[in-house]
């Protein structure tokens, strides 16, 4: 019999977390991380494909994809002490999450709102991650409301005397948003240890980039802040990795915020309630598919000798078993007792 306490879910289905120390993150990965953060994109994206089925399906009510950023967002959590930093992460953070700690059991229980759901006990719509053992923070539906809560979240650990740094993502299009420039106006002034992850996919929904801002880079922006703003080529994990441990180990020092934009694609529709026939050409999204960062990665990591076509079968092999079990235990699961809509907002 299945028991589906939150905690209890946790201990079994998560995976340890020991933070290293800034001193223990080389310049240049091992071939051991290399492999892990492979393993973790692999992971990912199967199971984004999957809840895309159970949507089309009729088994979940909702998905959002982050299919095409998973290089960007993998580059950036190993870069962190994971377990140590903190997470503002916002919906599209699949593959973040899971390096962080997350497990597919933990995210599909948030799909069907099930009850040991850890990011909010089946009440949050799906994909709004929050995980307290890793130090995810919950997040908001509304766009870029994240951003002003990290600032404050680092706010607190500058006052307090710590070394953590928090790290909060959105979309391009959040940085059109009030508390975007609200955020990062306090981040400037008071030289906050924050890293503000621009995942730029150059489309909000259906509104391209050169509708929304007239600037070539959205790194651009950081001028206007007195923060340092950084430009990379998001679906290269060496490059992403690079950048965002430069930029961490910087806030760490006390050298203040940077706005660090990896320029990904959007390979999916904006969400499982979206159709981008109606604003893509077909040639457009076949450009986009051709950009795609897992079998570049793939790709590198076999010239390198890191992978072989046997350990590629083998971790394809694992990652679908990990996405049928924890289906399984998902649907398995019971809803929460309706009781539980009045239960704890503020206190837990």
């Amino acid at each position: 019999m299945l028991e589906f306490d939150t905690a209890d879910v946790r201990n079994r289905n998560s995976h340890a977390l020991e933070a290293p120390s800034p001193a223990a993150l080389p310049a240049t990965p091992s071939p051991e991380c290399l492999r892990e953060m492979y393993e973790v994109m692999v992971r990912s994206r199967r199971l984004d494909e999957r809840c895309w089925l159970l949507h089309r399906q009729g088994r979940i009510g909702f998905h959002i994809s982050g299919i095409g950023h998973e290089a960007a967002q993998v580059g950036v959590a190993f870069a962190m002490r994971r377990g140590y930093d903190f997470l503002h992460p916002y919906y599209r953070d699949l593959a973040m999450v899971i390096a962080l700690g997350m497990s597919m059991r933990d995210v599909l229980l948030g799909s069907f709102g099930k009850q040991g759901d850890p990011s909010s006990g089946g009440r949050q719509m799906p994909n709004h991650y929050c995980y307290k053992p890793a130090n995810i923070l919950s997040i908001s539906s509304p766009v870029s409301t994240q951003l002003p809560q990290a600032a404050g979240v680092a706010l607190a650990e500058k006052l307090k005397g710590g070394d953590r740094v928090t790290v909060t993502c959105i979309g391009e299009g959040a940085t059109s948003e009030g508390d975007f420039h609200e955020a990062l106006d306090w981040a400037g002034v008071h030289k906050l240890p924050l890293v503000v992850v621009v995942e730029n996919n150059e489309y909000a929904i259906s509104v391209p980039m050169r509708l929304q801002m007239a600037i070539e880079r959205v790194a651009d922006r950081a001028a206007a802040y007195g923060i340092r703003g950084v430009s990379v080529d998001g679906l290269d994990v060496f490059a992403s990795y690079a950048a965002a441990k430069e930029a961490i180990e910087r806030a760490r020092a006390g050298e203040g915020t940077t706005l660090l934009e990896v320029r990904v694609v959007r390979i999916t529709p904006h969400s499982s309630d979206d159709n981008d026939s109606t604003y893509r050409s077909p040639e457009e999204k076949a450009h986009v598919r051709a950009q795609d960062p897992l079998p570049r990665f793939q790709k590198q990591l076999l010239e390198m000798g890191v992978l072989t076509p046997a350990t590629i079968a083998e971790i394809e092999q694992c990652a679908q078993a990990e996405v049928n079990d924890a289906l399984h235990y998902a649907e398995s699961a019971p809803y929460p007792p309706v009781t539980w809509a009045m239960g704890p907002v503020f206190a837990e």
